[in-house]
Formats: structure tokens, C-alpha cells, sequence
């Protein structure tokens, strides 16, 4: 039987293991050769709390930040869009990182039959917490599958563990115990660094409390179906290889 090949294309260096960090490890440890994909290097971000760069030294940064945590994962590759990451607005705005569409599709299509997945891993219709970024990366992915005429790779997003409630949005499929795999994702957030101050804002509002890395990270994620080949789990490459970890399925 051919190895099975995954995508994870995400927006920013830290989506892929903030969102689903868990999940690859255990894909990678089951021989699923993933490859990752980012649209930008993170630019726009923040630099740390106290800064560990000038601005604009962050991309570099963030890529080399990426970089460690795909190993961590267990990760077959690495490859980069080149986008740049816009700055957050002074309100907190946030902004997509292209403005040409067309341009962003071509280069997924190309880099899809290339790779040419059985699985892809990305971002949600609704940007997880409405990251405009988020958004983007999805409708860009899905438009290049339909001009593609693709129709038997499935297309798995994250489901958001809101601040606000506590609850994942939107309902999972599937959610999956990561406590095996937890070492190898709280190793990848420890790669992303410049991102610490955030992650830690996030993680102390939601327990109450000040916590360190290890304590955020969690051992529970959750993922919801996008698109399945044949239309039907039974064919879903995916959703059976999650089931051995499944705490709940939909």
C-alpha cells in the first residue's frame, strides 16, 4: 500500500500546532507523510514579551521557528508562500495577507498535484475565530480542488476552543486524546518563542490564572469535516486513523 500523504497548509508559523499540533504527531508516528505548508512567515506578528527581534527581523525568526516545530511533529517537509504577514491594526484590525486570488490559487494548485495528498489539513470556512488569514487560506484551497476537479483528497479544519465559552466552534466530527503525543506538541510551542507572550495572555484568561507553556497545552483537539472523499466515512483515510484516538465522533 502507497503512503498515505497529508498537506497541513496554514496561514501562519504556529496555526499548525496550536490548532492540530497533537494530531500530526500521532499521523506522523502512524507513517503519514506530512508535508506543511505556511502562506506567510508571520511578519505581522507579535516579537515577544520582552521582544526577542527588531520587526524586521521577525520573519526570519518565525521561520525558524516553524521550522523546528515541523521537526518536532515529525514532519516530512516544509515549504513556504512567500506572502507577507500583515501588521495588526491599531484596533486590533485584522487583514488577509493577499490580494491577488488568482495568483494564490495557481500556486496551490501547482503545489497540490505535486505533492499530490490523500489528506489536507487547513484552516475553516470561518477562519476558526474569524482571522480574515484564516478565511483566505481556506477559500484558496478549496477554489484550486474545484478547478482541480478534485474530488477524493479529504479536507479536514480545526475546531476553535473559544475563549469566550470554552466550547469548540464549530461542533467537532471528531475529538481526539493527544496525551501520547503531548511531549511532541508542548516541544513545538516551545519552538515558537516570539509567540510566548501571546500564547500565554490566552491561555492565563481562559484558566483564571498565570500558567506556564506546558500547562496551555492541552490534550484534547478537534477537528470537523470539510470535505471527505466518496462522500462517506467509511472511504475516509482520515476520519479511521482518528478513530483509535477518538474520545467523541459525530
Amino acid at each position: 500500500m502507497n503512503k498515505l500523504k497529508l498537506l497541513a497548509y496554514f496561514a501562519h508559523p504556529d496555526d499548525e500546532t496550536m490548532f492540530l499540533g497533537g494530531t500530526l504527531a500521532y499521523l506522523a508516528d502512524c507513517g503519514v507523510e506530512v508535508h506543511y505548508l505556511c502562506a506567510t512567515r508571520g511578519e505581522g506578528g507579535e516579537m515577544g514579551d520582552p521582544p526577542i527581534c527588531k520587526r524586521e527581523d521577525l520573519g526570519r525568526i518565525r521561520e525558524a521557528e516553524l521550522h523546528c516545530a515541523v521537526k518536532a511533529l515529525g514532519g516530512k517537509s516544509l515549504r513556504f508562500l512567500d506572502y507577507q504577514d500583515p501588521l495588526v491594526g491599531p484596533e486590533g484590525e485584522l487583514f488577509p495577507f493577499s490580494n491577488d486570488d488568482i495568483k494564490l490559487k495557481a500556486e496551490l494548485e501547482d503545489i497540490i498535484q505535486e505533492i499530490n495528498p490523500q489528506i489536507i489539513l487547513t484552516h475553516g470556512s470561518a477562519g476558526e475565530y474569524g482571522h480574515p488569514a484564516h478565511i483566505q487560506a481556506h477559500e484558496s484551497l478549496m477554489a484550486a480542488l474545484t478547478d482541480l476537479k478534485i474530488n477524493n483528497v479529504e479536507v479536514y479544519a480545526p475546531s476553535w476552543l473559544s475563549r469566550e465559552t470554552g466550547e469548540f466552534t464549530p461542533e467537532p466530527g471528531i475529538l481526539v486524546d493527544i496525551k501520547p503525543w503531548i511531549h511532541q506538541k508542548t516541544k513545538a510551542v516551545l519552538c515558537h518563542k516570539s509567540q510566548h507572550g501571546l500564547f500565554l495572555r490566552h491561555g492565563s484568561a481562559r484558566a483564571g490564572r498565570k500558567i506556564t507553556i506546558p500547562e496551555m497545552v492541552r490534550t484534547e483537539e478537534a477537528l470537523c469535516q470539510n470535505q471527505v472523499t466518496g462522500g462517506n466515512s467509511g472511504s475516509d483515510h482520515l476520519f479511521n486513523l482518528l478513530k483509535k484516538i477518538s474520545i467523541t465522533v459525530s
